[in-house]
């Protein structure tokens, strides 16, 4: 079981080191922007180095959406994305389910994310792999409720889509994580990737706030489970400063977690 967490983009190695991190996951470019990736600095030391390397897209991707001046640069952000993904050595890159707005047909947004794996299949695939990530909230939302994620496998899942279980999203969606990894599992067949993230709020309360493992509202126990069934590399996106006890707690070298908020 391979454990590391989200760490700055400028240096992820040193990073690791800090926290004693088998796995990084980082950004490429700017979260909140659509520009492309600029090569990185540490491309040829994170090829060849031991860590499990993950990129994480821009959260303004939305593959789903119906609007134009979002889909159609979605989907070139998402194979920018993955090209540069590649030099680095990474694993897969994780994408946001997405969503449509309240006066649009889900059933289109599934149709979306098909067209996006037809047309690269057809230009020979991504340079790695897709990761669709479960989210914490919205009616509309592509990969919210487990129902939803079965929708959209039924139509992306035979190009090969790769799945990121998001434990804090899982929580404020209303998804019970006791049993999750199996449930998961009988929807997509694979996990490649866990997000082992605390919720600052209630289960079921749709939003998207992570916190350190014992400083939410999930059982610290619970999240040790989710880590040992998933049988994927781990990676946690909690507060930086959490982030090493994070790690050791779920390699049992801890018995507690952070303290309870």
């Amino acid at each position: 079981m391979r454990i590391g967490a989200h760490v700055r983009d400028d240096d992820p190695l040193a990073a690791a080191a800090e926290r004693g991190a088998e796995v990084v996951q980082f950004f490429l470019s700017d979260p909140q922007g659509w520009k492309a990736p600029q090569p990185h600095p540490q491309a040829h030391q994170l090829r060849d180095c031991d860590l499990a390397v993950f990129v994480h897209s821009p959260y303004v991707i939305n593959v789903a959406s119906l609007n134009n001046r979002v889909r159609i640069p979605s989907r070139k952000a998402v194979v920018q994305q993955a090209a540069a993904a590649a030099e680095v050595g990474a694993e897969g890159v994780v994408v946001h389910g997405g969503h449509v707005t309240k006066n649009d047909d889900p059933a289109e947004g599934i149709a979306n994310w098909r067209k996006l794996f037809e047309r690269q299949a057809a230009e020979g695939g991504f340079a790695v792999p897709i990761l669709i990530e479960n989210t914490a909230g919205g009616a509309n939302a592509m990969a919210r409720s487990f129902d939803d994620l079965a929708r959209l496998w039924d139509a992306v899942g035979e190009f090969g889509a790769g799945f990121c279980l998001d434990t804090c999203h899982a929580h404020a969606a209303g998804e019970d994580l006791v049993d999750v990894v199996d449930r998961v599992r009988a929807i997509t067949g694979r996990i490649d990737l866990v997000h082992l993230n605390d919720s600052r709020d209630a289960f079921g309360s749709w939003r998207d706030r992570h916190t350190n493992i014992g400083a939410g509202h999930i059982d610290p126990q619970v999240l040790r489970a989710v880590c040992a069934d998933a049988g994927a590399p781990v990676v946690v996106e909690t507060p930086g400063d959490g982030q090493a006890d994070d790690i050791a707690f779920l390699r049992g070298q801890d018995s507690g977690g952070n303290s309870s908020a």
